[in-house]
């Protein structure tokens, strides 16, 4: 009798440890898949993360920068309707006022939406971008304000194939003195 005791104790605890290790191996799967939800959203996330009146970029360069990680995230990431509409609203903060008048709210969001469309429809995406150096950037005043223009070379992916598109931006400095973009166009 005493040797049948020590074997239910045994089974017990043979038990008790496969328990233990079936529920340490699912909480492991289960933070693994927690950490791949939230890799996929992480550039979208961190670029709405960004308070701009605490934070707004210093420089021409650096607002350039900042443009480019959003418009990567319209063409290059998945995100739902709201994050895309948080994206819009997050990039026309970089805009000068007189830019943003040109456009209604929902004609911005239309055109917007139309453009990732047709980028996606063409199979491209932004591969890399490159902003003039600090160096390069270049400075001038036009009817009283301070302006700065700088050049920005993008890599678009279409296919297996990298296209290379040059753009010029002009920036102009507003009341608080922070960089907001006036326009860009390709560069000739």
């Amino acid at each position: 009798m005493k040797s049948s005791g020590g074997i239910k104790i045994i089974i017990v605890g043979v038990i008790l440890a496969a328990i233990v290790v079936v529920y340490f191996y699912y909480t492991a799967n289960k933070v693994d898949e927690i950490r791949e939800e939230n890799v996929q959203s992480t550039q979208v996330q961190t670029v709405l993360l960004r308070d701009l009146d605490k934070n707004y970029p210093p420089s021409p360069k650096e607002v350039v920068k900042y443009f480019n990680e959003i418009t990567k995230c319209f063409y290059n990431e998945k995100y739902t309707d709201a994050e895309l509409n948080e994206l819009a609203v997050k990039i026309q903060g970089l805009y000068d006022n007189e830019l943003i008048a040109n456009k209604s709210q929902e004609d911005y969001l239309k055109d917007l939406k139309s453009d990732i469309a047709e980028m996606k429809m063409n199979d491209r995406s932004i591969s890399s971008y490159q902003v003039s150096a600090s160096t390069d950037v270049e400075f001038f005043t036009q009817d009283g304000d301070s302006c700065a223009r700088l050049y920005c070379t993008y890599g678009i992916r279409q296919g297996t194939e990298i296209l290379q598109s040059s753009v010029v931006f002009i920036l102009r400095q507003d009341e608080a003195k922070h960089w907001k973009i006036l326009g860009w166009a390709e560069d000739d």
